[in-house]
């Protein structure tokens, strides 16, 4: 639990440096023989886990540091964080990866498909089959890898999720989504409290805090805290930041817009929003349909079409008061990339706002010219 009396940037560190502090707690609970699912998308159901007993972990994909390695087995013109992941799979750095049980992989793009079968030959790995669309057929298909993917993870680790012990899972998760829209809420005031890169250091490092139900707790004490230190932002063009997932060496980007006078007031990107902006339906018969529904409507770009990131994006720019949309995309990442001109003509001509697209990868080689085009953003709105 946080301590009320720490001053706020303290606090901001205690989420900041979650991730770090979290290699260590991996490695207790791989001590006291407790399951460790890694993952690495927002369209894993985490609930699974939390009824198997288990602790589901994002794995390390925001670094060059092990692209260089992973380029001896995958093209060097394939997604950074791809080629990330992959590197510190195969070398070992990330302890996430090394102390994970089971890898869950999903059929978001071709790229990442591919890679999970090379992955595959040194560790196991399972890979849920996403739809292409969020239809009927979509659904029902969903459903079905969400019942293999929790008979699969009965199997692996000895244990049976109860209808019981699923429905206090998303009772759980859906308390902890709760709390963290409460906290990215309060940049919908005038006057802003704290700066976006504050913002989101809390909401990843959130991502790895693993006792899930402690965290509406923190967050509210959090937020107390922020409330009695109010610092009064105002002045400054707000931003909304959607596209790629962001994190890592990719918060360059949050970095650029607000060294350079904007400040980003809401993330619609993985991270952020869209992964918790919906709930699972507690009140139903079949917790598993509602888990399916829940996860099958995340706005990603790998859907076609995908009307709910639109939805997503509209009720954010009026809630926030968005100046301007900058959409981040990392290299050959064609989903995103393609979608730009869906979410440009959107927010030209729909919401009459401005709207930026950048492309970057996980090197330092162009923050010079994150710089100039982010500068000359802000300084147009």
């Amino acid at each position: 639990m946080i301590d009320i009396k720490k001053e706020l940037p303290e606090i901001f560190d205690d989420f900041a440096e979650a991730r770090r502090n979290s290699f260590l707690a991996v490695k207790e609970i791989k001590e006291k023989n407790i399951p460790i699912i890694g993952i690495f998308c927002t369209f894993f159901p985490q609930e699974l886990a939390l009824a198997a007993g288990a602790t589901s972990v994002s794995l390390c994909s925001t670094s060059d540091e092990t692209i260089d390695v992973a380029e001896k087995d995958l093209p060097k013109n394939l997604c950074p964080l791809i080629k990330s992941s992959y590197g510190f799979a195969i070398t070992d750095k990330c302890p996430f990866f090394y102390f994970s049980d089971l890898v869950v992989g999903e059929t978001t793009c071709d790229g990442k498909k591919k890679m999970y079968e090379l992955m595959g030959k040194f560790k196991r790995v399972h890979v849920m089959e996403l739809p292409n669309s969020q239809s009927k057929d979509g659904l029902k298909l969903w459903y079905n890898e969400i019942i293999k993917m929790k008979e699969y993870i009965e199997e692996l680790f000895d244990v049976e999720i109860t209808d019981e012990k699923i429905r206090e899972a998303i009772r759980i998760k859906n308390r902890e989504r709760n709390a963290l829209k409460k906290f990215y809420g309060i940049m919908k005031e005038d006057e802003l409290p704290i700066m976006g890169l504050d913002l989101w250091h809390t909401l990843y490092g959130a991502q790895f805090k693993f006792d899930k139900a402690a965290i509406p707790a923190e967050i509210d004490q959090l937020i107390e805290k922020i409330q009695s230190e109010h610092k009064h932002i105002t002045g400054r063009p707000r931003i909304l930041v959607t596209g790629c997932p962001i994190g890592g060496a990719t918060e360059k980007v949050i970095s650029a817009i607000e060294d350079n006078g904007g400040i980003v007031v809401a993330y619609e990107n993985c991270g952020g929003a869209k992964a918790i902006d919906r709930n699972v339906e507690e009140d139903t018969d079949d917790p598993y349909m509602a888990i399916a529904e829940k996860y099958l409507n995340i706005g990603c770009a790998c859907m076609s079409p995908n009307p709910n990131r639109r939805d997503l994006l509209s009720r954010m720019i009026d809630e926030y008061k968005v100046d301007g949309v900058v959409d981040m995309h990392l290299q050959t990442c064609t989903p995103f990339q393609v979608e730009s001109t869906t979410i440009k003509n959107f927010c030209n001509e729909e919401k009459g706002i401005p709207y930026i697209a950048v492309e970057t990868d996980y090197s330092k080689s162009d923050l010079g010219q994150l710089n100039t085009r982010l500068a000359a953003f802000v300084e147009m709105l």
